[in-house]
Parts: C-alpha cells; sequence; structure tokens
C-alpha cells in the first residue's frame, strides 16, 4: 500500500462552490490526494458557532463539495472548525452558552463551558446534521481541550457549572479562588487536583460520547469520529484518560487520531527529535482500533512559513511512525483556489517515492526500541509546584529527555526496555513498587528524579542522597556552579575534558554512598569543588544507576564530550548485554529504532544544517546490512557502508533533514535486544509490564529490598 495523503481544504460558503471544488478535485489527482478533508467555516472566515442560516448555507456547501469530490474518486472527510472555540479574536457568542472561565475569573466572549447543556446540544446536533451526507471521518478540532483557549490565561474549566460539580465531590461548596489555591499549592498535591481532573474529564467524556451517538445513527454507521489533539502532558494537566476517551468516541469499536507531532513554522532540524518522540509517545497512548493520521502544518500554509524541506522531513518523520494516512495543510484556509498553489502539488509529487517506500517497509516492522521512557499519562495529578497558581506548571512528561537522548544519537522508545530515562517532576507519579521495577534494570535519572527518589525513601537503591535543589541563583558556597569535569571513573580516554553546567537553571547537590563511583566532578569559575556531577552504581538489586545533577538536560551545550560521556553512560547501564546501537558522526544524528521481520532498522535524520556521515555503533558484529539514503524530495537511492567489526560509516554525505535507513541483521542473528525470555516479542500498552525483562515482578522486588533493609 503507497502512503495515503488527506489533504485539508477549505471551500468557501456561497462562492461558486461547485467550480471550485472541481478544481480542488483535479488538484488532488494531479498531486496524488486520495481524500479532502473539508473544512468548515475556518479561521478567517469564521465568525463563531455557526447560526441557523450560516449553517445551512454550510451544509449546502459540504454536500455539493463533497458530491463532486467523490465523484472524482476521492475520499471526504469533514471538519467542522470548532467545537467549544479556538480563541476569541474580537468574536463573540451568539447562541447563549455559558462560557469559558479561566482560572484568574476572567470570561472568554466567544468560548462555551464543556459543561454548558445548550453548547452540548448544539454541537451534538451539528455534528448529526452533517453525519447524514456520510464522511468518511467527522473530526474534532484540536479546541476540544480545556488549555489553549486566548486570551483566557490557561483556558477554561473554571466556570461556575464546573465548579457545581467539583463542590458535589468535594462535598462543601467551593469558589473558583479556594479551587486554583488548592490544586496549584506546593508541597503534597492537594486531594482537589485530582477532584476537578475528574470533573473535567468526565465533562469531556458526556461531551465525546453525545457527539460519537449522534454520528453513528445519523450517518447509519457509515461515519467515524476523529479526535484532533495537543501535546500529551499538557493534555495530562486535564486529567485526560486515553483510552477512556477514544472508548467514547469509537463507533463500532473505530476511531481516529490525529496526533500533533510538528510546530507549525520554520524550526532548526533537531527539533525533529521532539516530533519523532511526540510520535512515539502517542503511539502507545492509542488504544487498539484507533487510525493514526498525523498532522503536517504549515500555518497560515505556505512555503513562506515553512519550507518544503521541513515539511517534507516531518511528512518523513509522521510515514515511519506507521501512520495510516498523513494530514496535510498546505494551503492558505481562505484561498479555496486550490491549483492557484501548484508549488504544493510539486511538494507532494517529489515527496511520494520516499514516503512510498516508508509505507511498504513499514508493514515489516514489529515495534520501537531504544532507551525506554516511561509514560505515566496522569502524571499531573502526582506532581509537586513552586508556583501557585500557575496550572501550566502541572504538566510532567518525558520530552526533555527524548531530546537529551535523541540528539546525542540513542534511540528512545515508549514501549518497554532493559535501560530506562526518569526526568524531572514525573518521577513523583509512579508508585512504590513500580519504582523498584526501575531501579532493578538499567536506569538513568536526572537530578530533579533523583531528588524525588531520594525523598521518597530509595536513596540506597540510588547510590546517593539528594539533600537539595540548588537553583541558579541561589546562595549556594563555595560560589556558583559553572563547569563539569569528566573524571578517569567514567573511562572516555582523555584527560582535561570539561562541559558547561553553566545555563542550568538549577543543579542537584548528589552526596554519593561507598562504593559509588563519581564520573564527573562541578566546579565553581575558580575550578573550587562544588559538588558530584555525574554518578553510577549498582544497587542490591542488581541494577545500574546513573544520576545527572543537572535539573534540564536538555538544556546543557550539546558537544561530542557530551555525546561521548551519554554514550559511556548508556553502554554502562546496559552492563555486559549491550543492546542499543549509538549514533555519532555529526550533531543532533536523530535516531529511531525498530524491529523488523529480517533484524532490526535504524532511521535516522541529520538535524544539523551541514552534512553528515553517520557512524553506527551496533551491538553486535553485523551479518548483513544494507542501508538507503533519503535526501529532502527525492528519490530514494542505495548507499554504501564501511563496516569495521560492530560499526557502520555512511559512505556518502547525509544532507540536511535528509533520513538514512540502516537495516542489518547482527551476526549470528542475535537480536535478543528485542525480544523478552521466551523469544517472543514483548507487547507494550502505558505501564503494564515495567518489569518485563527485568525477571522480576513488584512483589518480588518488595521482598527483596525487605530482606535486605532497604
Amino acid at each position: 500500500m503507497p502512503a495515503r495523503y488527506h489533504l485539508r481544504f477549505q471551500i468557501p460558503s456561497g462562492q461558486d462552490t461547485a467550480r471550485q471544488a472541481a478544481e480542488l478535485a483535479a488538484f488532488c489527482q494531479e498531486a496524488g490526494v486520495d481524500e479532502v478533508v473539508l473544512l468548515l467555516a475556518a479561521e478567517e472566515l469564521h465568525g463563531g458557532h455557526p447560526t441557523g442560516a450560516e449553517e445551512d448555507l454550510l451544509y449546502d456547501t459540504a454536500a455539493t463539495s463533497a458530491a463532486v469530490l467523490r465523484d472524482a474518486g476521492l475520499d471526504v472527510s469533514l471538519n467542522p472548525w470548532v467545537t467549544t472555540g479556538h480563541a476569541d479574536r474580537g468574536r463573540r457568542d451568539r447562541h447563549g452558552f455559558a462560557p469559558m472561565v479561566g482560572p484568574d475569573g476572567r470570561a472568554a466572549a466567544g468560548q462555551a463551558s464543556f459543561a454548558c447543556p445548550l453548547w452540548r446540544s448544539w454541537l451534538t446536533a451539528h455534528y448529526a446534521r452533517f453525519a447524514d451526507l456520510g464522511f468518511r471521518v467527522l473530526w474534532l478540532e484540536d479546541d476540544f481541550r480545556f488549555h489553549n483557549h486566548a486570551p483566557l490565561q490557561w483556558g477554561g474549566g473554571f466556570e461556575p457549572l464546573m465548579l457545581e460539580r467539583l463542590a458535589l465531590l468535594a462535598g462543601k461548596p467551593v469558589t473558583r479562588e479556594q479551587v486554583v489555591a488548592a490544586v496549584t499549592a506546593p508541597g503534597e498535591p492537594h486531594s482537589w487536583r485530582a477532584l476537578l481532573q475528574e470533573v473535567w474529564r468526565a465533562a469531556q467524556l458526556e461531551v465525546a460520547a453525545e457527539v460519537a451517538e449522534a454520528v453513528g445513527k445519523h450517518s447509519g454507521g457509515r461515519s467515524r469520529v476523529g479526535l484532533m489533539s495537543s501535546e500529551p502532558a499538557v493534555h495530562g494537566v486535564e486529567g485526560r484518560n486515553w483510552d477512556a476517551l477514544f472508548h467514547a468516541l469509537a463507533i463500532d469499536g473505530e476511531a481516529v487520531h490525529r496526533p500533533h507531532f510538528a510546530v507549525y513554522s520554520d524550526a532548526p532540524g533537531r527539533a525533529l527529535s521532539r516530533s519523532v518522540w511526540l510520535l512515539e509517545l502517542q503511539r502507545v497512548l492509542r488504544p487498539a482500533g484507533v487510525r493514526a493520521e498525523p498532522e503536517i502544518e504549515n500555518w497560515p500554509h505556505t512555503a513562506w512559513s515553512k519550507s518544503d524541506t521541513q515539511t517534507w522531513s516531518e511528512m518523513t518523520a509522521a510515514q515511519l511512525s506507521g501512520a495510516d494516512a498523513l494530514f496535510l495543510n498546505l494551503h492558505p484556509m481562505h484561498s479555496g483556489r486550490a491549483r492557484r498553489h501548484p508549488r504544493v502539488a510539486d511538494l507532494l509529487r517529489r515527496a511520494r517515492p520516499a514516503l512510498d517506500l516508508l509505507a511498504e517497509r513499514g508493514r515489516e516492522e514489529l515495534g520501537t526500541f531504544g532507551v525506554s521512557l516511561p509514560v505515566h499519562p496522569q502524571a499531573a495529578a502526582h506532581v509537586r509546584t513552586s508556583r501557585p497558581g500557575r496550572l501550566a506548571d502541572l504538566a510532567a512528561g518525558p520530552e526533555g529527555a527524548a531530546d537529551f537522548l535523541l540528539r546525542y544519537g540513542v534511540p528512545v522508545t515508549a514501549g518497554e526496555a532493559p535501560v530506562r530515562a526518569l526526568f524531572g517532576q514525573a518521577a513523583w507519579a509512579f508508585d512504590d513498587d513500580e519504582v523498584r521495577c526501575l531501579l532493578a534494570g538499567g536506569l538513568l535519572l536526572d537530578g530533579t528524579a533523583a531528588y524525588v527518589l531520594s525523598e521518597r525513601g530509595f536513596a540506597g537503591l540510588l547510590g546517593l542522597t539528594v539533600p537539595e535543589i540548588v537553583e541558579r541563583e541561589g546562595a549556594a558556597a563555595p560560589g556558583p556552579y559553572s563547569l563539569e569535569q569528566v573524571l578517569p571513573a567514567a573511562e572516555l580516554g582523555d584527560e582535561d575534558v570539561f562541559l558547561s553546567v553553566n545555563g542550568q537553571p538549577a543543579l542537584a547537590r548528589l552526596e554519593p554512598a561507598a562504593g559509588t563511583q563519581v564520573w564527573s566532578s562541578v566546579l565553581t569559575p575558580d575550578r573550587q569543588h562544588w559538588g558530584a556531577g555525574r554518578c553510577v552504581h549498582t544497587n542490591t538489586l542488581g541494577g545500574r544507576v546513573a544520576v545527572l545533577a543537572a535539573t534540564s538536560p536538555d538544556l546543557l551545550p550539546y558537544d561530542d564530550d557530551g555525546q561521548r560521556l551519554l554514550h559511556a553512560m548508556v553502554r554502562h547501564l546496559e552492563g555486559d548485554q549491550p543492546r542499543l546501537p549509538l549514533v555519532s558522526g555529526g550533531p543532533h544524528l536523530v535516531p529511531r529504532l525498530a524491529r523488523t521481520e529480517r533484524g532490526l532498522r535504524l532511521a535516522v535524520a541529520n538535524g544539523s544544517a551541514d552534512p553528515a556521515r553517520p557512524r553506527l555503533v551496533l551491538p553486535a558484529r553485523v551479518g548483513s546490512a544494507e542501508a538507503t539514503l533519503l535526501a529532502p524530495l527525492a528519490a530514494p537511492t542505495a548507499v554504501p557502508l564501511t563496516a569495521a567489526g560492530s560499526t557502520l560509516v555512511l559512505d556518502a554525505d547525509l544532507p540536511h533533514r535528509g533520513w538514512l535507513l540502516v537495516d542489518w541483521t547482527p551476526e549470528g542473528d542475535n537480536d535478543r535486544a528485542i525480544h523478552d525470555h521466551d523469544g517472543e516479542p514483548i507487547e507494550i500498552h502505558h505501564r503494564r509490564h515495567l518489569c518485563a525483562l527485568t525477571g522480576v515482578v513488584p512483589g518480588e522486588v518488595v521482598a527483596r529490598c525487605d530482606q535486605r533493609g532497604e
């Protein structure tokens, strides 16, 4: 099956609809587009939630357009522009909806509350009416959320109707001021935080179920509901339950997801690390039966906003992730004239050879592999805050760890693996049994996570205590931290290797215990010892733990020495069973590792503006290997590799934002890295198999700890 293009496009209502739809159909045939996602009353043509007469005109436009497009052999979906509303931007409510209210008490002018019964009735009827046109998917816009509703400070969720629901759960009347103070209070989370998330979650699920029921009924079961989403960590602040939400949206067990994964305008190539991780993360958040159609968006939708090279590289990342289709936003929403933008058609034609190859090879993939980044979708319910009143501070996820590892050439996975990385406040989210499971394998921690686990009583298994987090502006004798000196214990083979910690917002004060190796020392500007920088320890569970004093490792300056040190630390955590390929040979070579029916596949993107020749240090000698170069907007080409033992080096330049695919079989077919103890593939969803590769279950870990007085 070739890659599928789904083009989102708006035909203005009442403006020669049939002719513009015919022009769009011809454009799609020329550009290889498989489906049109029709927009309704979007962006510049959005005057607020449509009124009766406006909806009539939109319905006629959608019906006429869909008929013309289907006659041309195209599939058609529908994307009503708003649910609750994106942003006021001068628009005002015209229906009498209860408005969204932010944490500071400001009410939106044109955006509705999820708890408003009038808005719910309008939304359900709106989707029901259009469902009878038989679209493949009716999409819920990504304003189907509580956050990011300008001009509100955070978004909605603090309306009187919501507070009434919260009062029922709390067992007493509550005010907005009380709720905001309690939910964001520093220290152990107040019980109202979980209750507020329950209120928000329930309101959203109710609406989702009502819309899905209406779409299923009025389409005669022909249509599905699609969910457009934002960043998972921010949805976590809202208490989103992904399983429950997709279940509520499902029609005959099926739903569709448009995951957000890339920025809307020009960005440096290293931002591909974020895209690779967000696609991987949302893969494990989707239940079976949910199609993935990632969004590629150039806002406001021309190459003036985002280069074709960047657009292509993100399309490639999406197709590598196993996308069922690519959801393309490439035209200005107000144009209505598809052929006024021939460059878009040229982009799609030139992109197709690489994407078709990836779609074909994607059917061979059996799962991703790398350093595991444990995912806890409800982490926001557990984090500790430091700034009262800031709901955004509740967001917690592995994005920083993903950037740090991927930009240094270390593959990651949201599934299970022997080596894991846990950074930041998310360390509060895992219960004690889960933490012991993490500590029984290879575990990389940043300073914040180490501080949290030390506070929770796991210092003995970390091999150190963390008495404090020192802010950059704090009075920390003997002076401000500045440098990190790599010590002989790290075995890098060089002397006088220094890294910078000068830009870290805070460092953890690490106090190593006996038997813990110190790999680096933090120094002041006059090279006085400030504290330990990186430590490794083998604990009584047999686990290997590595701790960084840095609290924001992704903000450390990236350089060759930093990469060598991280690679050495990953190899240490793997112990006597190295399993991961590690990539060097240039800055920001971003990897993605997968198991295939034939062996292993490593995709490497060049996130630097300079060409690079990636060097792959594999965990075992190479049996056979082949490489394919995907240069931006060019046909795939086979390229030579030089093999030396377990190292492969590309014998050609990998251009900016180009991708290298390397398929290899280890000598003797030794692909133990991605099989469990019985030789069967490991299936991962959320945190259910946290101990799959340690050989222990939570109860056994507890018993072992108790026997040793841990």
